[in-house]
Order: structure tokens, then C-alpha cells, then sequence
């Protein structure tokens, strides 16, 4: 495997297929961009099957063991099974989607080669849903998670953005992934400085002590430092357990009331903000729709473009690898008032392009 300056070894990259999506979630920075029909062909701005699967070889090449494809919504692509398909056989094939699309589609992509799936779900409320993500879709996104479980992909991992508007959800959710074995959930930090609106952050360590107080068993896992909580359900008699569940509270924190517990799922926290233990525990970069390379998921100013040729995917491959380095503590350093900023050392940064222009 190749290894940057800060000793991390690159074992997986993330391939985002199109940048289109049929979804506008509110938190999300390219805002339902492109055409949203339903599943076609590739566009004239996206990599076809042919130049992601010789991407997909050359990682494999550096011992890159594992690829998540995602998007906008990675589902929009008609070719996805092939893709699927046709990726190395040394490679765990993973996929991040909003699910509208999984009923039909996910026995033919487990038979390609499917091996996990993540499902964005912030709610477990309709309402809500088509707030969050300006979306009618909710019923179909359950249908997707049930067809993503007929077709085996269990456990379906479900991802959820906590933050103002949704850290009132968090118990619900947590309830449901303990009452369905199939289930986990995936709570992901949201990050102002991509998506804007810096009063919907909420303190995310209140979020962990939550968790803590009320899990099973937590363990700690080397992959970005981060922890599991394995958790109850709250289906029982209150007075049987002294366990506490949360509510959004008015300062966008956790408040507490007690309830009850049984039966267990698991919860994992994607905490990257200001968290340079997360930063320095990153084993991926990231290939954009249309052909660059990202050291790092959150940076926008080092896209090196792979080419058409194995021989410039290496090269690009190589010298990513060689420049990325830890988005904080590194990229972006703390002042003295605990705010994050740009190093200066990175702010002349030179990629292949500009960097990407997304709509407020």
C-alpha cells in the first residue's frame, strides 16, 4: 500500500459515480444538481464504466483492498450493476445511497458483487423526511431498506446527519436499529464549513455521553477512531431500567428523561470535526464523478486529474497519495480562540482545476 507523510496507509477509496441526485437535502452542498429522471446512461461529465473499472485496477495495483461507491445518488447510473460487476475480486464492494431505488435493483447487485450498503435516512417521520431532504420519498426509501435485507445485505447500515434539526430524531432512531437486528445506524457530524448554516452544529460530545451512559458495551475501533455503542431498545416498563433516551434540547444540545431498555443495535458516530484523532486515522482519498482525485473527502483545492491511460491513473494515484494530508490539525490548524482556519502553508494550493463551485 502506499503511504503519505503522516504515515497513513491508503487501503480504500471512494468512487462517486454521478453528482446528480433525485433527492435536495437541505444539508447537502450540491443541492440536487443534474438531471433526475431516473437511471441513465452515463452522462458526457462522468466517467464511463470502462475508465472507473481501470481506476478500480490500478488501486487494486497498491493494494487498495476495498471501494464505496457513491454520489449524488450512485443509483442514477443504469451501468451500476456492471460496474459493480467488474470491480477487482480483492476489493469489498460497498455502496452509499438514498435507497428509492434499491426495490428491483438490489438482488441483481448482490449478485454482481455487492457486499454492504449504507441507506441515508435522517427520520422515521414523513413529515420530517420531506423536510429534510425535500423529498416524497419516504415509504420508498423503507421499501428500499427492506429490499436491501431480502436480497442479504445485512446488516443495512443507515446514515443519519445530526444536527440542529434532527437531534430531536436521534432516540427514535436509535429505538429502531435496536428493535431490528438487521439494522445499524450511523450517526455523521455535520460539517458547517461544507454545507453553511454554522447555528444548525450541535455539540456532538453530548451525543457520545448519551450513548455511553445508555449502551450495552462500547468498542473502540482503529478505522478513524472511532467508537461503537451497542444499544437497547426502549420497549419496556420504565421502572425497570434506569436508562435515559434525549431530546433535542432548546440549545441544540441533549436533554435526558428516563425509559427503559431491551434487546440491542448498534450506533457509531462519524465525528470528524475538530477531531484530528479522525483525521490522522483516514485510510481513503476519493475519485470524483468526473475523473479527479482527492486526498482528502473534504478538501476541494487538490484535484489531480487520472487521465484516460493506466499509466496517468497511477501517477495521479501516486502523487495523491504522496500530498494529502490530514484535513484538521494539518490542513485546517486552531487559533487560540478554539476556531479552525485554513494553514496558510495549503492556501496557494495548485490541483489540475479549479476547484468545484457549489450553490448555497
Amino acid at each position: 500500500m502506499l503511504e503519505d507523510d503522516f504515515g497513513r496507509e491508503v487501503s480504500g477509496v471512494r468512487v462517486s459515480l454521478t453528482d446528480r441526485c433525485n433527492f435536495d437535502c437541505v444539508y447537502c452542498h450540491n443541492e440536487g444538481l443534474g438531471d433526475t429522471r431516473g437511471p441513465m446512461e452515463a452522462q458526457d461529465d462522468e466517467l464511463t464504466a470502462d475508465t472507473i473499472v481501470a481506476f478500480l485496477e490500478v488501486a487494486a495495483e497498491f493494494g487498495v483492498d476495498s471501494v464505496k461507491f457513491t454520489g449524488g445518488e450512485p443509483m442514477l447510473r443504469e451501468d451500476l450493476e456492471e460496474i459493480v460487476r467488474r470491480a477487482p475480486d480483492e476489493m469489498e464492494v460497498s455502496m452509499t445511497t438514498n435507497g428509492t431505488f434499491l426495490p428491483g435493483r438490489a438482488p441483481d447487485l448482490v449478485d454482481a458483487g455487492l457486499e454492504r450498503v449504507n441507506v441515508s435516512q435522517d427520520a422515521l417521520d414523513s413529515e420530517a423526511f420531506a423536510e429534510l431532504t425535500q423529498s416524497g420519498a419516504y415509504d420508498r426509501v423503507l421499501e428500499g431498506v427492506e429490499a436491501a435485507l431480502d436480497a442479504g445485505l445485512e446488516p443495512v447500515k443507515l446514515n443519519m446527519v445530526v444536527f440542529e434539526p434532527t437531534a430531536g430524531y436521534v432516540p427514535k432512531m436509535v429505538d429502531h436499529v435496536a428493535e431490528n437486528p438487521g439494522l445499524q445506524l450511523q450517526l455523521i457530524e455535520y460539517m458547517p464549513e461544507l454545507a453553511g448554516h454554522p447555528e444548525w452544529a450541535i455539540d456532538i460530545d453530548r451525543v457520545h455521553d448519551w450513548l455511553e451512559d445508555r449502551a450495552d458495551k462500547v468498542e473502540h475501533r482503529e478505522m478513524h477512531d472511532r467508537k461503537r455503542y451497542w444499544m437497547h431498545s426502549s420497549d419496556a416498563a420504565v421502572e425497570s431500567s434506569g436508562a435515559t433516551t434525549s431530546l433535542a434540547a432548546s440549545d441544540g444540545g441533549i436533554r435526558t428523561e428516563p425509559v427503559n431498555n431491551r434487546n440491542s443495535g448498534m450506533v457509531e458516530i462519524v465525528d470528524p470535526v475538530g477531531n484530528k484523532n479522525f483525521c490522522a486515522n483516514c485510510h481513503r482519498v476519493r475519485l470524483t464523478h468526473d475523473g479527479y482525485l482527492k486526498g482528502c473527502l473534504n478538501r476541494n483545492d487538490d484535484l489531480r486529474d487520472i487521465g484516460t491511460t493506466k499509466e496517468s491513473m497511477r501517477d495521479a494515484f501516486r502523487e495523491t497519495v504522496d500530498t494529502r494530508v490530514p484535513y484538521y490539525g494539518e490542513y485546517m490548524v486552531e487559533t487560540e480562540d478554539g476556531e479552525w482556519e485554513i494553514n496558510e502553508e495549503y492556501i496557494d494550493t495548485d490541483g489540475d482545476r479549479a476547484p468545484y463551485e457549489y450553490s448555497e
